[in-house]
């Protein structure tokens, strides 16, 4: 199995798809630009051009590939789906970069997809044991070969029957020859919004990708709902019992772009508020506040606008180390956090520091930063992190450490304060986390995010064991390289 060896969450990736317009391609591509962090080892796009469908899939990043006037020739048609994948199962493959395309009975159909389902081994054992034939070892797959076993007529009601059968959070966009169609799961656990260009509707993960591209929003994609753009024109079905959503919390600690729009504010403004009620918790003398760049910069500025202590870019990050320079020699990789971030010490020495960050995964980067600042002469180093501690994995779509890699599931507070060396260590509260983010008490009977990740409480059980889907993912990879 694949180890898990950051120290951040990752996204799996982000979608863009766009109705009848001329640069249907080239604006697919720029939205993807703006989604890059939400998947970088990947990307790819469909286009239709009223007869044919035409793809192109590329490792790597969108701007190394997508800006070549030659590619996005090869991509006719005014209507596109793109898609920027991060590899989850051990392996960046060609075969499992999407869009996925297939000819079904009633046509051709392309789809992108966000997040992951808890039940997808089952089902595709299933439709192996039936006679379905897989190509690739993405759950995406199998929504693809259950819309297509459907007897039903129309699409939409092949799609709708598949809906029912899956499980987990999940956003989609799917393409056929007439209709551009945007689905999120029952929980609206991934996120899906909508924008609208002249008379061209685009569905997108996030805000971000609407605004590079001149669309303006019009709104979230509901959980629960399927939204279909045909003829110019939007739709709405919304087939599955009304419940209600528990979109992920960390779309708003982590995950969204800072300028993205989430549940009506820019999640820059989330991540501040953040901060300034982690100072309200936390009563600590010190001389500076320092955020790990760039991820706790927001929290930081709201730590010290609240606690009136001075804001510092005691950390400076280095935007240009990628991955295929730290990869190849172990020498280098050996160097760690000093590749992405440098000390500024003439700020930091014989400074009390408090540092902040979003989040405290594994506790392996945090102990190389603190470590780095008592090098650079500073007196001592408080941590705080502006969410509460990690102690659960995700099984909606997010690449994570098991249960027994979390720092937080193992240790107390003060066992993981001395395995990354501070002085002091603090997290935001689960309380704390939801009046920032304006829902006041948390609902314990019925949460309004998904919150598993401190909790445990997961809005939808996986059905599969989730260990077993991994291994026999990898095994599948290595059986179909060896061939």
């Amino acid at each position: 199995m694949k180890k898990f060896n950051l120290d951040k969450l990752r996204e799996e990736c982000g979608i863009f798809g766009i109705s009848n317009h001329e640069d249907s391609s080239a604006l697919t591509a720029l939205g993807l630009h703006a989604l890059q962090h939400r998947g970088q080892e990947g990307c790819g796009i469909v286009s239709f051009d009223g007869k044919n469908y035409h793809s192109e899939k590329k490792q790597g990043l969108v701007g190394d590939h997508f800006t070549k006037i030659d590619v996005i020739k090869k991509l006719p048609g005014k209507f596109a789906i793109g898609h920027n994948r991060y590899s989850t199962t051990g392996e960046t493959s060609l075969r499992n970069i999407q869009p996925f395309f297939a000819d079904l009975h009633m046509g051709g159909l392309s789809i992108a997809h966000n997040g992951n389902l808890t039940n997808a081994l089952s089902l595709r054992e299933n439709l192996v044991s039936d006679g379905a034939i897989f190509r690739t070892t993405s759950d995406t797959e199998t929504i693809v070969q259950l819309v297509a076993k459907s007897k039903r007529e129309k699409i939409i009601d092949k799609l709708i029957e598949a809906l029912f059968q899956i499980k987990g959070g999940y956003s989609l966009i799917l393409m056929t020859n007439k209709k551009l169609i945007g689905v999120r799961d029952p929980f609206g656990i991934r996120p899906l919004v909508i924008g609208k260009l002249n008379n061209s509707y685009i569905f997108a993960s996030e805000t971000c990708a609407l605004d590079i591209v001149g669309a303006k929003f019009i709104r979230e994609v509901e959980n629960g709902e399927i939204v279909v753009v045909e003829n110019e024109k939007l739709s709405s079905i919304k087939p599955f019992p009304k419940q209600k959503a528990r979109p992920c919390v960390f779309e708003y600690i982590y995950f969204a772009r800072p300028d993205s729009i989430v549940d009506g504010k820019c999640a820059y403004e989330y991540r501040k508020r953040f901060g300034i009620q982690l100072a309200k918790e936390s009563n600590i003398e010190a001389d500076l506040v320092v955020p790990v760049p760039d991820s706790g910069v927001p929290a930081a500025l709201g730590f010290s606008s609240c606690s009136k202590k001075e804001f510092e870019l005691g950390l400076i990050r280095n935007h240009y180390v990628g991955r295929t320079f730290i990869e190849p020699a172990q020498n280098i990789r050996s160097l760690g956090v000093k590749l992405k971030l440098s000390s500024t010490k003439s700020i930091v020495k014989n400074k009390s520091i408090i540092l902040i960050d979003d989040s405290l995964v594994r506790g392996t980067t945090c102990y190389k930063i603190v470590k780095m600042l008592i090098e650079a002469g500073a007196k001592d180093v408080h941590v705080r992190i502006a969410c509460p501690e990690i102690k659960f994995p995700d099984f909606y779509g997010v690449d994570m450490p098991t249960k027994e890699e979390l720092l937080a599931h193992k240790k107390t507070n003060q066992e993981m304060c001395d395995y990354i060396g501070a002085k002091t260590l603090k997290f935001l509260s689960l309380e704390g986390l939801y009046i920032a983010l304006g829902k006041g008490e948390r609902n314990k009977s019925y949460p309004q995010f998904s919150d598993h990740y401190f909790t445990g409480d997961y809005p939808i059980k996986p059905s599969d064991n989730i260990n077993d889907l991994k291994v026999k993912q990898l095994s599948l990879l290595s059986s179909k390289s060896n061939n």
